[in-house]
């Protein structure tokens, strides 16, 4: 557990980027540009990116050789030039300059996230990796809060501050992993990776004090990995981040104009939510191996969807808190054991790919849903934004029900 909380920084460095992304650029396009279904486009195109990069990268990490291990590479090349380009956005001379410094930032960062969130996997038993996603997304949730919490407070003084905070703090991250997280050490799959080698090499017993990989896995099949189980779950990530992050990334939006909060008050709520996803983290990791994923999941997705259509009801600052206290418990049901149970559905040699396979989906989500809910906002007014994603919750349970019961009876009885 110790090596999961110090991997945790890596988590944490992601999550405060992208927080502090979602919150406050969109101020930033504001003042280029009037629509908010453009605003929610061009806060998407990074996503493209993401969209091919993150899928194959996983693959790839998958099968990577080298003195530093298989994830570690990514890590050493991307988060450092992530780390300049969030400090470069504020920085921005006009609409094409920001959509530059943008797109490089994300472009940066798909280089190492599959293979930082493979890590956990990596140096994590199966029965255990529940709780250990509970830790490094309490890690993560710490740095949405800073992010919401802090950022504001920051933005308000000069818009570049969070910005410089944050690519500060993520190349500090990478020294604290990579100096204490070493994956010929701290890897649980050696024996698993020593016996598929034998297989595909067909030779004599490898000895216990050989250096394993210097042979090349095999090349792992993206599409042989979409079993009926493995296609309905990552279904179900996709509608439910439809609306997670059309809410994320247009709630301080919503904020200013339909509730008329100031931006500072408008991010400032998003806190709520992220703090009581920390608080729930570890808890939903210890109940998700306790009851099983995918029950946990089913109550987080009921609940959550019954929060969005509650919220389109707040009239008050205080309701609407109190609300995203609720979303926030019920997000860490889901968000915890869902990719533990995208794992659980392959085999040990697989984690990169699957990893991969879940960004993939939830890429395609923050690519489809910020665009579609903004341009029915535009078509309509700011009240439709969280009854739409109370939909798309819906949507996601239904894909749940349609998994084969088989084979997720499988996956659970890792658990």
């Amino acid at each position: 557990m110790k090596k999961v909380w110090l991997l945790g920084f890596g988590f944490f460095s992601i999550s405060i980027t992208w927080s502090l992304y979602n919150a406050f650029v969109p101020f930033f396009l504001e003042k280029y540009v009037n629509s908010v279904a453009l605003i929610s486009f061009m806060m998407t195109i990074d996503n493209y990116f993401a969209l091919f990069l993150q899928p194959w990268i996983g693959n790839r990490s998958d099968r990577t050789i080298s003195r530093y291990g298989r994830r570690m590479p990514y890590l050493l090349i991307g988060m450092p030039l992530a780390a300049v380009l969030t400090i470069l956005i504020p920085y921005h001379s006009g609409l094409f300059t920001l959509l530059l410094f943008m797109m490089l930032m994300n472009l940066a960062m798909s280089l190492y996230r599959s293979p930082t969130v493979a890590l956990m996997p990596d140096i994590t038993p199966e029965p255990q990796r529940t709780k250990a996603n509970g830790l490094v997304n309490f890690m993560g949730g710490v740095g949405s809060i800073l992010a919401f919490g802090a950022g504001s407070i920051l933005y308000d003084a000069n818009p570049a501050l969070p910005f410089l905070v944050a690519g500060l703090i993520t190349l500090l991250c990478l020294l604290i992993v990579a100096r204490f997280i070493q994956e010929d050490r701290d890897g649980v799959n050696t024996d698993s990776v020593r016996s598929s080698l034998q297989a595909q090499e067909n030779s004599a017993p490898l000895p216990d004090n050989a250096v394993i990989p210097q042979l090349k896995p095999a090349r792992i099949s993206l599409l042989k990995q979409l079993d009926r189980t493995t296609f309905w779950l990552l279904a179900a990530i996709f509608f439910w981040f439809v609306a997670y992050q059309g809410v994320e990334t247009l709630f301080t939006l919503y904020g200013k104009h339909h509730l008329g909060l100031s931006e500072k008050a408008a991010s400032f709520s998003l806190t709520f939510f992220s703090l009581a996803f920390v608080a729930f983290a570890i808890p939903s990791g210890w109940l998700g191996g306790r009851f099983g994923k995918k029950k946990m999941i089913i109550t987080g997705v009921i609940g959550l969807t019954a929060v969005f259509a509650l919220v389109g009801f707040a009239e008050n600052l205080l309701m609407l808190r109190g609300l995203l206290l609720t979303g926030g418990i019920f997000w860490a049901c889901i968000n915890i054991n869902s990719y533990p149970y995208v794992v659980a559905t392959g085999t040990e040699e697989s984690i990169g790919t699957r990893t991969g396979m879940y960004y993939l989906v939830s890429s395609l989500a923050a690519i489809s849903s910020p665009p579609v809910l903004g341009l029915l906002i535009d078509l309509t007014d700011y009240s439709v934004l969280f009854y739409a994603a109370a939909g798309s919750m819906a949507v996601a349970l239904l894909c749940l029900f349609m998994m084969d019961g088989q084979r997720n009876g499988t996956a659970e009885s890792a658990d």
